[in-house]
């Protein structure tokens, strides 16, 4: 009987102390790291007239080397990309869609107290082109910007039709007649969101790529259209350019020397777009870098 009492007592003994082992092994664990699902990527792609073909060359270089896209903004030339590229076109369908562009697609000369052109065709490019109409019917989450004139504020468009966003973001100043919608009046989103990195980032973007097509050069003018441009891009250039320090990477292909409705350089224009997003993409790999996330601090327990 003393025998297996003593057996008994020395059996508990060992399950207690290897108990305490498990607990003191728990608690002074050095914690594991989970894995973490991929940032979320946004691009957004600014204005430039003919200068946007630009983008197309970045948009190929993100798809060839499998970068994701989860949201999209617009600015001005940006916006129709962007819709282009949402609208589940390829980009050989679209780069042939920009070579055959001219004014005459989406603009119309029309002299009057508030614009040299009335830019009223591009309502109906979505359809008419891409064959789509609503924001609903596009494969990633976009967002078009433009600029209420009466507030100065960026305005931005994420649901409903497209063409009357697009319209209103296309609306250069002095150029284009300003769009009235909504009761607001509304012009180029250049103004108020040159690239709009506030838009995708509101729409959940951890990682916001930036594209910027700078139009400012030495050149001379070579028309009023010319004029207007290279000023406002003389004033954003000394502006303090609040998109700039929100971005995570910033592309920005050298097409300074190219003119507003240079359509048919296509070519060169693309191929800028390209040379810009490699020289870029060690940065954007680098973001796209999942980050751990770490475990529970471990408990802490006293010895004795």
């Amino acid at each position: 009987m003393l025998q297996m009492s003593t057996r008994k007592r020395k059996k508990g003994l060992g399950w207690l102390h290897n108990a305490v082992e498990r607990v003191r092994e728990f608690a002074y664990a050095v914690p594991v790291s989970e894995p973490q699902a991929r940032p979320r990527v946004g691009v957004a792609l600014g204005g430039g007239f003919a200068r946007g073909i630009a983008h197309l060359g970045v948009l190929r270089v993100l798809e060839q080397e499998h970068i994701p896209i989860d949201y999209l903004g617009g600015t001005s030339a940006g916006a129709l990309l962007a819709i282009s590229y949402a609208s589940r076109h390829t980009l050989h369908e679209i780069e042939a869609q920009a070579r055959a562009t001219r004014f005459k697609n989406f603009g119309d000369w029309k002299l009057s107290w508030m614009g040299l052109a009335s830019n009223q065709k591009l309502e109906h490019y979505p359809r008419q082109y891409l064959g789509v109409s609503t924001f609903e019917e596009l494969r990633f989450p976009l967002a078009i910007a433009a600029t209420d004139l009466g507030t100065g504020e960026p305005v931005y468009f994420t649901r409903g039709r497209l063409g009357p966003a697009l319209r209103a973001s296309c609306a250069y100043p002095g150029m284009f007649v300003p769009v009235e919608l909504d009761g607001r009046i509304l012009v180029d989103g250049f103004l108020a969101a040159p690239v709009p990195v506030d838009a995708v980032r509101n729409m959940g973007a951890d990682v916001v790529i930036a594209v910027f097509l700078e139009a400012a050069s030495d050149r001379k003018p070579s028309s009023i259209v010319d004029v207007i441009g290279l000023s406002f891009a003389i004033l954003q250039r000394h502006a303090d350019i609040e998109w700039r320090r929100k971005a995570d990477i910033i592309v920005e292909p050298i097409v300074n020397n190219f003119l507003w409705d240079d359509f048919d350089k296509a070519s060169e224009l693309i191929a800028a777009g390209e040379a810009a997003a490699r020289a870029a993409l060690p940065k954007i790999r680098a973001a796209l870098v999942p980050k751990p996330r770490q475990g529970p601090p471990p408990l802490t327990l006293g010895r004795r």
